[in-house]
C-alpha cells in the first residue's frame, strides 16, 4: 500500500493541475456559447461540446431510418391485385398459386326446393313409350344442385402470358320427393372444359377489361336412346369489371352438329351462339345473371340469383329461371322455375 501511495500522491499532483486547467477551458467554452445572441448557433455550438461525451455513452451509430415508400396515387384505377376476376383467375404475379390446386367455379349451390310451373313430360313419355313401359310421373318440385370446380394445369404456357385451367361443372336434378317413382335423377348435365386464360388491363366505356378466355368444352347428360343429349363447343370470352361489378361475354361454336348421331341437332335455335353472366356485389350480397338469346329464332332463357350472408362460409341462395335449355333434356322446351337454398365456395 505505501508503494502505492508513493506513486499516486505525485501523480495526482501533476492531473490535478491539468484537470483545472481543462474546467477552465471548458468553462470559458460554455461561456463563449452563451454570450452567442442567435438561438441556433448557441445550440450548436453546445452540440459541439457535447459530442465526445455523446460518442462515450453511444458508441454506435444510430440505425438511419429506412425510407418511406411513396405513396400510391389515388386517382389510378384499381389494379388487377384487387379485383374479383383477378383474385379468382391468379391474373397478377403476386396472385399465383401453382398448379393442381382447386377452387371454386361457376357456382356451387344446393337448392332444398326448387318448383317448376311445367315439367317436360315429353322425352320421358316418349322413351318409356319405346320400352313398353308407363312414363314417370314428374313432380313439379325437386332437389336442384351444381357442383364446380377449376384447376390450374400449366402456368405461363411457354412463357406466355397463357395460363391452362381444367374446369368441370355438374348440375343434377333430382326428384327427391317423388316417392311413388323410387325418387330418380330426372336430369345430370356434365361438363368438363379446357381453358387458356390470359391477363389484359385496358379501359372501355365505363369498365376495364382484364381477361380474355378461349375454352373447348363438352356437355352431356350421360343417357342413352331417346334421351340422349350432348354437344361440343369452341368459345371465346373476355371479362370485364368495374367495382364490385363483373361481366363475362362469351361467343361459342358447335363443332359437332349434323351428324347421323347428332342427339340435338337444332340446339343452337333455342341455345343461342353466346351467353352473358353479369353479377354485382355489395355488402356480402351477390346478385347475378345469365342470359342467352338466338335473335334470329327469338329464343332464349334468363337466369337471375341472389346469395345473401348467413354465416361465415355459408350464404342463402335463391334462383329463378325462365326460358330454354335450363339442362339439355330442356333444351327445345319452355319453362318458368324458382328455387330457394344455399350457395359456398372455396
Amino acid at each position: 500500500m505505501s508503494s502505492l501511495f508513493r506513486f499516486a500522491v505525485p501523480m495526482l499532483a501533476v492531473l490535478s493541475p491539468l484537470a483545472a486547467h481543462a474546467a477552465k477551458l471548458e468553462l470559458s467554452t460554455l461561456a463563449i456559447c452563451a454570450e452567442l445572441a442567435d438561438a441556433d448557433k448557441r445550440l450548436a455550438c453546445y452540440d459541439r461540446l457535447a459530442a465526445p461525451a455523446m460518442k462515450l455513452m453511444y458508441p454506435i451509430e444510430p440505425a438511419t431510418p429506412a425510407p418511406t415508400p411513396a405513396l400510391l396515387n389515388p386517382d389510378e384505377p384499381a389494379t388487377r391485385e384487387t379485383s374479383v376476376l383477378a383474385q379468382e383467375w391468379e391474373l397478377a404475379d403476386n396472385l399465383k398459386r401453382g398448379t393442381t390446386n382447386f377452387r371454386s367455379y361457376r357456382s356451387n349451390y344446393l337448392l332444398l326446393a326448387n318448383y317448376s310451373g311445367a315439367p317436360n313430360y315429353a322425352p320421358f313419355r316418349a322413351a318409356a313409350g319405346e320400352a313398353g313401359l308407363e312414363g314417370m310421373r314428374i313432380k313439379h318440385a325437386e332437389l336442384t344442385f351444381q357442383l364446380g370446380f377449376k384447376m390450374k394445369l400449366v402456368e405461363q404456357v411457354a412463357g406466355s402470358p397463357f395460363d391452362l385451367w381444367f374446369g368441370y361443372t355438374q348440375q343434377s336434378y333430382w326428384q327427391a320427393f317423388n316417392k311413388s317413382a323410387s325418387s330418380p335423377f330426372r336430369e345430370t348435365n356434365y361438363q368438363p372444359e379446357i381453358m387458356a386464360v390470359v391477363p389484359v388491363n385496358f379501359r372501355l366505356p365505363g369498365i376495364t377489361a382484364r381477361m380474355l378466355n378461349f375454352g373447348l368444352v363438352h356437355q352431356s347428360n350421360g343417357q342413352s336412346g331417346t334421351l340422349s343429349r350432348s354437344w361440343n363447343r369452341l368459345y371465346a370470352q373476355i371479362g370485364l369489371e368495374e367495382g364490385g361489378f363483373t361481366l363475362l361475354a362469351r361467343v361459342w361454336k358447335r363443332l359437332d352438329g349434323g351428324g347421323s348421331n347428332d342427339d340435338n341437332p337444332d340446339i343452337l335455335a333455342y341455345m343461342g351462339h353466346g351467353d352473358v353472366q353479369a353479377s354485382y356485389r355489395q355488402g356480402g350480397h351477390e346478385f347475378s345473371a345469365t342470359m342467352r338469346q338466338n335473335f334470329s329464332t327469338d329464343r332464349g332463357a334468363v337466369q337471375l340469383g341472389w346469395a345473401f350472408p348467413l354465416t361465415r362460409n355459408l350464404k342463402g341462395y335463391v334462383q329463378g329461371f325462365t326460358g330454354y335449355g335450363q339442362t339439355l333434356i330442356d333444351y327445345n322446351y319452355s319453362h318458368k322455375s324458382v328455387g330457394a337454398g344455399v350457395t359456398v365456395d372455396f
